[in-house]
């Protein structure tokens, strides 16, 4: 995986990046790989309703105050309550 690589340079990323790009036939990633590159991420949270809008940046405040559950705890609650 790309990402776990902390001593890859951000050239060496792109390049990394560029050949998956180029080896793959995958017409859905290839779709929303362009659509990541070509949107930010204000243009795409303003087309969200109002309240969905409100909800995300709730979420992102919480998160930045620490205010978040491991993923291995929520599973485990899910796990708990449909089983």
């Amino acid at each position: 995986m790309l990402s776990l690589n902390l001593f890859m340079s951000i050239e060496e990323l792109k390049i990394e990046i560029a050949k998956k790009v180029f080896e793959t036939d995958d017409e859905n990633l290839l779709s929303e790989l362009d659509m990541l590159l070509n949107y930010n991420e204000k243009v795409v949270l303003d087309e969200l309703p109002k309240h969905v809008q409100e909800g995300i940046k709730r979420g992102l405040q919480q998160a930045k105050e620490g205010k978040l559950i491991p993923y291995d705890e929520v599973k485990k609650r899910l796990s708990e309550k449909w089983h």
